[in-house]
């Protein structure tokens, strides 16, 4: 089986070792006894319950990230173009994923023909496929705005490229899930039908194989390049946050702590929650069907089927973890744009007042003409005061002297 029905059989209690062809002499011999088909117990119950919460809220959260990432198209760039694929490869495993696994644990047994097993099935990896891969070209992007932050024009052009390629890569590595999974069924005990996959290896190292190349390009090469980007650019902002101590006596180097713009940062902190929620949401998982491949045995009697199921749903949560990421790192930014504003309309209304007092103060008080001039106005407006107050002084012997005065002159 592949990667993810292996261990889905493994917490329905229902393995494709349990299941045959229709019955037959020669195929009923080959199965173990005594079969023991899956049941709906409490636990499946929670499960089921828990899938369907996460399903709503995964939808409503992704398509809100959707319609948040593309209803400004002046504001679309890189980044946002590779949100809104994530959002839609979590969407997929929200409309594909979620609902079959929850119906399946109810109905027990599969329901829908040859065609919707081998449809589902190969829709289910599609998902799993585009999540992984859609997280490693996040992690690409971000390293080359890091390690190469002059190649930001050509950054809408590279992702779409990548992300043709993660799209691509997710169908084609897929395309087996037609081909090995069918739908079986048994008539002893009961009848039974199941999509599963056996009877579609000759022998078990076949099988192993390809669960293990699944499992190879499903989480570990994409962990292997995911750790790789963050671990080269941990290196490269490291490298400038030193070289920013060295030279921090020069003024080109005062602007900023580590040389690296805060909206620059700010998204790389939120793709390093993203790609960290993936490893921390789908590496117990993935562990879990890892041992069950080299252990089938000592993981039935070590791992409760509660374990299983839990496990189960908190991979599943990643899809709804991706969107909350996203708008608690851009919903509370748009949310304080009013209040930044009224920040930059203050700075720039006090930088208005200062200018204008400095124009005032130019216009004062800066050519010697100007300051000659108001000597002269000053040394005139004195003087009047002055003869004012004489006048008021001297009063009637003023205008006797005065005469007298005149008198003398005229004699003279």
């Amino acid at each position: 089986m592949n990667t993810t029905q292996l261990i889905e059989d493994l917490l329905q209690n229902s393995s494709c070792k349990h299941e045959a062809k229709h019955l037959n002499s020669n195929i009923a011999g080959d199965l173990p006894h005594p079969l023991h088909l899956p049941r709906f117990t409490a636990a499946s119950q929670v499960r089921v319950t828990l899938t369907l919460v996460l399903c709503a809220l995964s939808a409503c959260c992704n398509l809100a990230v959707l319609y948040s990432a593309n209803n400004n198209q002046r504001k679309r760039s890189h980044v946002r173009l590779i949100i809104t694929n994530l959002a839609a490869a979590d969407l997929l495993v929200t409309f594909v994923v979620m609902p079959t696994d929850a119906v399946w644990n109810i109905t027990l047994q599969w329901r829908a023909g040859d065609l919707a097993c081998r449809t589902l099935m190969f829709l289910k990896l599609v998902a799993m496929y585009s999540c992984a891969f859609v997280t490693v070209v996040i992690s690409l992007d971000r390293q080359a705005a890091i390690l190469n932050p002059l190649s930001i024009n050509k950054a809408m052009r590279r992702n779409k490229v990548l992300l043709g390629v993660a799209w691509t890569m997710s169908v084609v590595l897929s395309i087996p899930q037609v081909f090995v999974f069918h739908v079986v069924e048994i008539d002893s005990p009961k009848q039974f039908v199941q999509c599963t996959t056996y009877g579609s290896f000759s022998s078990r190292w076949q099988e192993t194989f390809y669960n293990m190349f699944t499992f190879t390009f499903l989480f570990l090469l994409p962990l292997f390049i995911m750790i790789s980007c963050y671990t080269r650019i941990l290196f490269e902002i490291s490298k400038k946050m030193t070289e920013d101590r060295l030279l921090s006596n020069k003024v080109q180097l005062r602007r900023s702590k580590n040389n690296i713009p805060k909206a620059r940062m700010r998204t790389l902190k939120m793709t390093v929650v993203i790609v960290l929620s993936f490893m921390v949401c789908w590496t117990p998982y993935y562990m879990l069907g890892l041992w069950y491949w080299f252990s089938p045995a000592g993981l039935e009697e070590t791992v409760s089927q509660s374990l299983s199921h839990i496990l189960f749903i908190f991979g599943l949560l990643n899809a709804c973890l991706d969107p909350i990421i996203y708008g608690l790192f851009t919903v509370p930014l748009c949310r304080g744009m009013r209040h930044r504003q009224r920040e930059q309309n203050i700075v720039a209304f006090e930088l208005e007042n200062t200018n204008n007092s400095l124009m005032t103060s130019i216009r004062t008080s800066t050519s010697p003409l100007t300051l000659k001039r108001l000597a002269v106005q000053q040394t005139s407006r004195e003087k009047l005061e002055w003869d004012a107050e004489f006048v008021l002084k001297t009063g009637d012997d003023g205008t006797k002297n005065a005469l007298y005065s005149s008198g003398v002159a005229t004699v003279e």
